[in-house]
């Protein structure tokens, strides 16, 4: 089911074409990264989705409506655009219980999301002598009061330590598998990323680039196994029989496509080849990313 879908998106800024036909969806059950570097218009994006930026033309729709015609958005959407809005003087409680008041919830789901992102023990402190990670979960604890399907997270991870990025990871694949919701997250932790998300959406200079499971993405035809062998010249023959593809790095190393580690190796049994080194090969997000954004 399409929770989130942009539809050929289009916003300028005086001159600026700050996103210039944009068109993607994130499906309920999945957790989808939205990429780019700066200036690359994921920010402009998002403030379309919830309706904080008129666009120009095309459509940003939760749930197949504009967010401005959501009659109760908390409870639809969670989102977390920015972790510095809170007043000072508030404590962490009373910031959450006032935001339920506005949106007719029980005061009470403002202790239930601060124990969901462990601030249960802060919960009486002024918001004011927060880090930046405790903000960032008290945003989150924010887009939590509604219990919404749909989250829309910039930058989630920023200021968060180790061992909070890990909960993170944990916590919105929680929200994607196990609760149904759909989660769009921006981020620039590219390695974090990878280890989080199912989809990956890529822009650069407002313009969509590629998008993709993340599986496809990173093998994108370029998955291949490293071999090391003495009788490479033998070797690699009988592997283009069997249907690779295979590149001489040097006089005793492959590189194989088309086939599998497993396969390898069984061609080389069958000619009783000795391999010293076997390795799959993989592209990681990072490369992908700046295969892909580079010069644009």
């Amino acid at each position: 089911m399409t929770a989130i879908e942009i539809k050929n998106l289009v916003k300028s800024f005086g001159a600026v074409k700050a996103v210039d036909d944009v068109s993607f969806r994130v499906e309920a059950g999945s957790v989808t990264g939205f990429l780019g570097p700066n200036g690359a218009g994921k920010t402009t994006t998002l403030r379309s989705l919830l309706g904080l930026v008129t666009p120009d033309s095309g459509e940003a729709l939760v749930n197949g409506r504009p967010y401005i015609t959501l009659s109760e958005p908390l409870t639809e959407v969670g989102a977390v655009l920015e972790a510095t809005s809170f007043h000072p003087g508030r404590t962490a409680r009373n910031h959450l219980r006032i935001m339920c008041t506005a949106a007719g919830l029980p005061a009470a789901r403002a202790d239930d999301v601060l124990g969901q992102v462990g601030l249960a023990d802060v919960a009486n402190k002024r918001v004011g002598g927060f880090s930046l990670g405790m903000r960032q979960r008290l945003a989150l604890a924010s887009a939590l009061l509604g219990r919404p399907k749909v989250y829309i997270l910039d930058e989630p991870a920023n200021g968060l330590d180790p061992a909070g990025i890990e909960w993170l990871r944990g916590f919105l694949r929680h929200l994607a598998y196990d609760e149904g919701a759909a989660v769009l997250v921006s981020s620039h932790v590219l390695s974090e990323v990878e280890q989080t998300v199912d989809h990956v959406v890529i822009i650069a200079r407002g313009s969509l680039v590629r998008q993709g499971s993340l599986s496809e993405l990173t093998s994108n035809g370029g998955e291949a196994v490293r071999v090391r062998t003495a009788k490479a010249a033998e070797l690699a023959p009988a592997l283009e029989a069997a249907g690779a593809q295979v590149e001489v790095v040097d006089d005793g190393t492959l590189r194989v496509r088309g086939l599998d580690a497993e396969a390898v190796g069984q061609v080389a049994l069958d000619r009783r080849v000795v391999l010293t080194e076997v390795t799959q090969e993989r592209s990681d997000l990072q490369k992908v990313f700046l295969d892909l954004t580079e010069g644009r």
